[in-house]
């Protein structure tokens, strides 16, 4: 189960990792052909993703050791913090394609080629299909890591629109001779970098919540409080903490049992209780069980 989800997971890394390679490769060199500052901002946003989904891929790897003797909960974390990594690269990249688009609003302005309109076009189409894919794969694996990805190609479908209506806007300037439409490129490009600043902030935030112990709601626990109360000799359920450690769960069970039983009744209620949870639920890794009389 661990080594089809590692497997799948890194699958969609890689697709991440070479898509984005050759959408910054085409959108740098057509932005650069078409004179276009937005599709260039664009290919940038897109290069930056490279290093997002190799972060991931390292993260989900970590991920998945066995825990150890210093890491006895597993590594589970190891995947929020290559999400909290691949926020700060988007930062990073959101302030420089904010910081060249404005610097271009200063200097001698002309009309995209025609072809940078058909490049943020197709780079929407890939990157709207990059992001179903690993956004459903992800929440289907729970990885907050790939999510993350996911979420940075949604990002940059956001800035390939914003790319082509500066695009097309310019273009269109340029044909009816209203040089003010010109900057239409330039200021798209400044719109991607508040896209990118955003998303980058929405991360991690997330990321950052997942990282502290964040434990699940009563509400999201019923299921779990339902199995345990099933097991014979279980007479009541004293606190029950759920916590998220990247994308499986280890559980803090206190139970109370008939206060006149053995030591050795009590242990084997117990072991059923954590028995029963590991076998119903595949997202729980491991569980502490507390017998109280």
């Amino acid at each position: 189960m661990v080594d089809d989800r590692l497997a799948k997971a890194q699958f969609a890394a890689w697709v991440g990792i070479v898509g984005n390679l050759a959408l910054a490769g085409v959108k740098l060199l057509v932005g650069v052909v078409a004179k276009s500052q937005a599709l260039i901002a664009d290919s940038v946003h897109s290069a930056s993703d490279v290093v997002g989904s190799v972060a991931v891929l390292i993260g989900l790897r970590a991920a998945e050791r066995p825990p150890d003797e210093d890491h006895p909960y597993g590594h589970g974390k190891a995947e929020s913090v290559s999400a909290i990594i691949v926020s700060v690269l988007l930062a990073v990249v959101g302030f420089e394609i904010g910081n060249s688009s404005i610097k271009s609003l200063f200097t001698p302005l002309e009309a995209p080629g025609f072809i940078a309109v058909w490049a943020a076009i197709g780079s929407m189409i890939v990157k709207e299909w990059m992001y179903r894919y690993k956004y459903n794969l992800g929440k289907k694996l729970k990885s907050q890591s790939l999510i993350a990805n996911a979420l940075e190609h949604r990002s940059d479908v956001f800035s390939s629109f914003a790319a082509l209506i500066g695009i097309g806007g310019a273009i269109a300037g340029g044909w009816l001779g209203v040089p003010w439409m010109l900057y239409l490129d330039p200021a798209a490009g400044i719109f991607v970098s508040l896209l990118v600043l955003k998303m980058s902030y929405n991360i991690l935030m997330e990321s950052i919540h997942s990282t502290l112990d964040h434990v699940l709601h009563d509400d999201d626990t019923q299921e779990l409080r339902q199995a345990i109360l099933q097991v014979s000799g279980v007479t009541r359920i004293d606190s029950l903490r759920a916590r998220e450690h990247g994308h499986y769960l280890i559980v803090d069970v206190k139970i109370g049992v008939n206060p006149h039983i053995t030591v050795e009744e009590g242990h084997r209620i117990g072991k059923q209780v954590k028995h029963e949870i590991m076998e119903k639920f595949s997202e729980v890794r491991d569980v502490f069980v507390h017998i109280n009389p």
